[in-house]
Formats: C-alpha cells, sequence, structure tokens
C-alpha cells in the first residue's frame, strides 16, 4: 500500500526532489501528496508543479501568532489525509498546536550530528568550528518532531560528512546536500517497508 506524504519547506527543494524521483523510480513506496511552503518564491513550489503535485504557499499573516497559523496549517494538512509529514528544509518551528495532530509522523532532515549545531546554517557553523579546529567532521541526521524542541526529537538515522582540508563552505554543503538526499530516501523507504508489513 502506497503512504501519502506531505512536504513542508521553505526554499529550494533539492531533498523534495530526491522524493519525488524515489517515489518514480519504485524505490518509496509513497506519494507526495501536497507540498506546503511558507515563502512564496520557494523553488521546492515549483519542483512541485513540474511534478504535477498540488503546490501551495501558506504565508503567516501578520495578524497572526505562531499557534494560529500552526492551526491553520494543520487543518489544511488534514484534509490530504498524510501518513507522514516530511520537514524538508522548513524553517519554521512548530508548535503543540500543529504536532499533537501527528504524533510519531512529523520527520525532519537536518544538516549535522544530533546534539551538535541545531537550529540556522548548521553547515556554515561546523565550517567555521572545523576552520578552528574544534572538530573534524560534521553530518546528517533524520529524526522525529515530538514536540517544540529545535532539531533535537528521536533520532532515526544520521551519518557522518568528514570535512577535508580543502574544503570551501560551498563544496561542504555540496557533500552534506548529497548526503541529505541519500540518507532521507532510505530512512523513509525504512519507516514506510516497516509499517506495511507489520
Amino acid at each position: 500500500m502506497s503512504s501519502r506524504l506531505i512536504v513542508l519547506l521553505s526554499g529550494y527543494g533539492s531533498n523534495l526532489q530526491a522524493i519525488l524521483d524515489a517515489c518514480a523510480a519504485g524505490e518509496l513506496p509513497a506519494s507526495v501528496v501536497a507540498v506546503i511552503s511558507d515563502k512564496a518564491d520557494a523553488y521546492g513550489l515549483v519542483r512541485a508543479h513540474n511534478a504535477g503535485i498540488t503546490a501551495i504557499h501558506l504565508p503567516k499573516l501578520e495578524s497572526e501568532s505562531r499557534r494560529d497559523y500552526d492551526a491553520r496549517l494543520a487543518e489544511m494538512i488534514l484534509t490530504y489525509v498524510p501518513n507522514y509529514i516530511v520537514l524538508a528544509g522548513w524553517m519554521r518551528i512548530l508548535t503543540s498546536v500543529f504536532l499533537d495532530h501527528f504524533p510519531n509522523r512529523v520527520i525532519n532532515l537536518h544538516p549535522a550530528l544530533p546534539g551538535m549545531f541545531p537550529g540556522t546554517h548548521a553547515i556554515q557553523r561546523a565550517y567555521e568550528a572545523f576552520k578552528k579546529n574544534q572538530i573534524g567532521h560534521t553530518g546528517v541526521t533524520v529524526h522525529l518532531v515530538p514536540d517544540e524542541g529545535v532539531d533535537n526529537g528521536p533520532v532515526l538515522a544520521s551519518e557522518i560528512v568528514r570535512i577535508q582540508h580543502h574544503d570551501t563552505l560551498e563544496s561542504l554543503e555540496t557533500r552534506v546536500h548529497e548526503v541529505e538526499h541519500t540518507l532521507l530516501v532510505k530512512t523513509l523507504k525504512t519507516i514506510l517497508t516497516t509499517k506495511v508489513t507489520k
């Protein structure tokens, strides 16, 4: 049975593309039923549109609190009856108003190892730490989002990315993103096939 995925993103959407490609190739027993972004100019919406998938821009209104926005977002997503919500470059911290609707069903991707560099600009912060001889590697984590903690939910998978002495920030970003694409798809496949066979 094919699982229904909703992808939330705020930017370029390369991880969305990895998911779409894996679904199209039959690697993931799933389909992306909608892509939602809080940013109108997110290229991920173009990717969704090009793939024939519902692409929705849902901005936060100035008059809206975070919790009110999250309630509106949850209400919209519930109409698609998803099995999982994947945060693939979603730059907003979700409140319990949203998360309580989808227990153990919100999956986040973070470009750092568990407990390291939570929040934004994680790759840049890792690169700067490497330049100061504080670390020798960074990584990628896929984890559940049970609460409002930042990038600290139960870990589903993680992978180390070594930082090379000849790396620039751009080359490190490229390698981290490559690992993101493969690790996210691999982790989703494990979750979906495990659930299906139970």
